[in-house]
């Protein structure tokens, strides 16, 4: 659509400012077929030359290049906007024949006709898109561009905008013939932190034949790891915390059913995905009645997403569960083909293909730390989402009287009978939270991936491991685990290798189970021993 306003506004300039271009710096007939007509290099040494010393009607006509709204009439090239044609040098309105050819440009000339276009907008007054024209131009270096760019860098009066063509230009230069601007491109590009930057300079390290050049490349290459490791450590770091997080919210759920309740449930997984999935309904409902506020979808989602798996969970409970506590082996069965049911039944109503839930606009990009580190507000959000839910549980059990029944009936179910508590209220009220919560799990999980019928297949052995890990019903030791275990995994992938990292993290757990059968924390009370 950008595109489309900016060719138009292209063509408008063909007509209107025609007369209004110092004929010095006019485009002529010849320049414009040049560009148009030829071989791609013939073509891409034309436009360089072009953007030297470009006009208006030079810019218009390199824009009608990139967007294929160019013929070839009679040897000569023609605009066609609307079935209407118009002379590029003139800017008048001609007769488009019938056998006009189109001007067929491949990747290499569509690359060098956008790199172009950011060249010219090296002019502009916006400082947002002069910023973003320097990072095009440090993509594809090239030594012609080097009259634009230090004519730029002449007229620019921003500071970090300068300093970006200072790269920009020592980049140029890395292509010189002159082994001497090589090295001194080189030594330019040193201060550099930009991961494009290390890209460039390896590319040109394995084409360099000049050993005095080679050896100030690898200087350079040297200086610009060490200014980037950090980065590279922060982010790794980064993602281990997002990965925790979301097996932290996968597991919390798990740690009521499971670690207080003592059920071991299968289903787990797919109460999550019933969270996914209303969150996805939800979309649909503000895509259709709600157009105006659809970045609100999401929070309306979340009570949903919570009282659907809730109420699944309390339905599951109140049916079949209630009937097998005491039976592991039977829980789980029991549960397992739950799943396979809940599963099946997703299918049946939403399709057995992967649905897409969008971000809202809130939760879309990120913001820089570092020049090679950016953080992505969904990542971001979830995180601070998890602590939320961590914090609105552990009040939940540790200061409310419902979690004071759950941590009675978990501890000695025969006493809180006796002292009148209804122990089975509790169940299902424990079940349906910890259903609830993995169904919030499911939201936050819409937000980062596709939504499917197998979504929660994915990450019920991880939960498992991260409440086994972390102390059955601790909670303290669920949040250890889980953002442990993600640091963990995400360090050792970056070293050995996602398949290797997993068996690593396996191999942990394992020999940690051994030495410590209790988890990372262990149970404290008279009935610990029991």
């Amino acid at each position: 659509m950008v595109r489309q306003v900016a060719s138009r506004l292209a063509c408008a300039a063909l007509v209107l400012l025609g007369a209004v271009v110092q004929p010095a710096f006019a485009l002529t007939d010849d320049e414009a077929k040049a560009m148009a007509v030829g071989e791609s290099a013939d073509r891409i040494q034309a436009l360089g030359k072009a953007i030297q010393a470009a006009d208006d009607k030079t810019a218009a006509f390199i824009q009608a290049l990139a967007d294929d709204e160019v013929k070839v009439a009679n040897g000569k090239p023609v605009v066609v906007r609307d079935d209407k044609g118009y002379d590029p040098v003139s800017g008048a309105e001609v007769k488009v024949p019938d056998d006009a050819e189109d001007i067929i440009n491949n990747n290499l000339m569509r690359s060098e006709l956008d790199t172009a276009l950011a060249a010219l907008k090296l002019f502009s007054t916006d400082d947002t898109v002069r910023a973003a024209a320097v990072q095009s131009l440090l993509k594809d270096p090239s030594e012609s561009r080097l009259p634009i760019i230090e004519k730029a860098l002449a007229a620019e009066k921003n500071e970090s905008i300068k300093a970006q063509l200072e790269l920009a230009r020592a980049a140029a230069l890395l292509g010189s013939e002159d082994p001497a601007r090589r090295i001194a491109a080189a030594k330019a590009l040193e201060g550099s932190k930009n991961p494009s930057t290390k890209l460039l300079l390896n590319e040109r390290l394995s084409e360099e034949s000049d050993p005095q050049v080679k050896a100030q490349i690898q200087s350079s290459l040297s200086a610009i790891n060490a200014a980037l490791v950090w980065g590279e450590r922060l982010g790794q770091l980064f993602t281990g915390i997002s990965l925790g997080s979301i097996l932290l919210l996968v597991a919390l759920g798990l740690a009521i059913t499971y670690g207080l309740m003592g059920v071991i449930n299968m289903a787990h997984g797919e109460l999550m995905m019933i969270g996914a999935y209303a969150t996805y309904v939800v979309q649909g409902v503000f895509q259709k009645y709600f157009p105006g506020i659809f970045d609100a979808y999401l929070i309306a989602a979340i009570p949903v997403a919570f009282l659907s798996s809730a109420l699944v969970g309390a339905a599951l409970e109140r049916s079949v569960i209630r009937f097998l506590y005491g039976r592991p082996l039977e829980t789980l069965l029991a549960t397992w083909g739950i799943s396979l049911m809940l599963m099946q039944l997703v299918r049946t109503i939403f399709g057995a293909q992967n649905v897409g839930v969008e971000n809202p606009s809130w939760m879309s990009g990120g913001f820089a730390v570092l020049s090679n580190l950016t953080l992505p507000w969904n990542r971001v959000l979830i995180i601070v989402f998890a602590g939320l839910v961590l914090a609105g549980m552990a009040f939940l059990i540790g200061r409310t009287r419902l979690g004071l029944f759950v941590r009675g009936v978990t501890q000695n179910r025969p006493i809180a009978s006796c002292m009148g508590v209804n122990t089975a209220r509790i169940d299902t009220y424990a079940f349906a939270l910890g259903s609830g919560i993995a169904g919030l799990a499911g939201c936050a999980l819409s937000q980062v991936g596709n939504v499917g019928p197998d979504l929660g297949q994915g990450y019920i052995v991880d939960s498992f491991m991260v409440v086994v890990l972390g102390g059955v019903g601790q909670l303290a030791g669920t949040v250890y685990a889980a953002l442990g275990l993600g640091i963990l995994n995400k360090l050792l992938e970056g070293w050995a290798g996602a398949v290797l990292a997993k068996i690593a993290v396996l191999v942990f757990i394992i020999i940690f189970i051994q030495k410590r059968p209790q988890g990372i924390f262990a149970v404290k009370g008279r009935s610990a021993e029991a």
